[in-house]
């Protein structure tokens, strides 16, 4: 493997748009596709803005070669429409990091990269898109990573940037903790509040309800996790500035589609495999299907 990878980026969102910014810091800028053409990224934080020249592209039929590494940050909800864009960017030598929500991003994206090594990850880093198509970076970037043979050439390209990369050998258990901030996330969706509703005595307590519930399942998935883990999550949530907003609540406010089944629904359908009652979940997955699908 070449030290300096051929890489894609598939999904210049919040997410995306922190990554291709971080890689350009270092010269590393990866070739940017999308649904829409741009001719630049912004990412804006603390210290300044980074510009990202483009464009963006938005035909695969313009992309004339296979990638080493393809970091895809599109939503789980556009994996499919983006088939025609993994099919053009991979082959079995590329390595692909999902940079998506979920435990279940080798199966969703496997049948669909031309034999490409799948990669999952976890995000641990607020960005938001702001009115103007840039991107606002609340926090450092950081990204989990199985400890595997492909996550070699992850670590190599954000080598030396601003998103710092970790290793694990019990990733389950981090996806899975990651899973349920995400999960009980989905309570914003349902009361149309940011982050400072979770200091009512009233959500408090129902999130760490959902969590336990929540906690249940993932333990039952292989995941080890603490019995503190509940009262972690929703503190998090207490620290966070009130503002703070999430993926899933900006989807919901801008009336797209919500990724209620990857976040949410995955509670549900896993603690029927297991035989664990999910009462919250069979609550909470309707409405939030509902608010994603209507009808009405």
């Amino acid at each position: 493997m070449s030290d300096f990878p051929t890489i894609a980026l598939l999904g210049p969102g919040a997410i995306g748009t922190t990554i291709a910014a971080a890689l350009h810091e270092v010269g590393r800028a990866p070739v940017l596709c999308g649904r829409t053409a741009h001719p630049q990224l912004i990412l804006r934080h603390d210290e300044g803005e980074i510009v990202v020249p483009g464009p963006v592209l938005s035909d695969p039929a313009a992309l004339s070669q296979r990638f080493d590494l393809v970091f895809v940050a599109v939503k789980t909800t556009q994996v499919a429409d983006s088939a025609s864009w993994l099919a053009a960017l991979c082959d079995e030598n590329t390595v692909v990091c999902a940079l998506q929500n979920g435990v279940e991003q080798k199966s969703q994206l496997e049948p669909r990269v031309n034999g490409a090594s799948v990669l999952p990850s976890v995000v641990w880093f607020p960005a938001q898109r702001e009115p103007d198509a840039s991107v606002w970076l609340r926090a450092k970037p950081r990204l989990t990573l199985p400890d595997e043979p492909q996550a070699k050439r992850v670590v190599e390209a954000l080598s030396n940037t601003r998103c710092a990369v970790e290793l694990s050998a019990d990733f389950t258990s981090i996806a899975w903790r990651k899973l349920l901030q995400n999960a009980v996330a989905g309570l914003m969706v349902l009361a149309n509040r940011r982050a400072g509703m979770f200091s009512r005595g009233d959500i408090t307590a129902l999130a760490l309800a959902y969590l336990g519930e929540c906690l249940t399942v993932a333990r039952a998935e292989g995941a080890v996790l603490s019995d503190n883990v509940a009262q972690d999550i929703v503190d998090g949530f207490h620290r966070a500035p009130a503002d703070l907003g999430t993926s899933i609540l900006a989807d919901r406010q801008a009336n797209r589609p919500l990724e209620w089944d990857i976040r949410n629904g995955v509670v549900q359908r896993y603690g029927r495999t297991h035989g664990i009652p999910t009462p919250i979940s069979d609550v909470v997955v309707p409405l939030l299907a509902a608010g994603s699908e209507g009808p009405g």
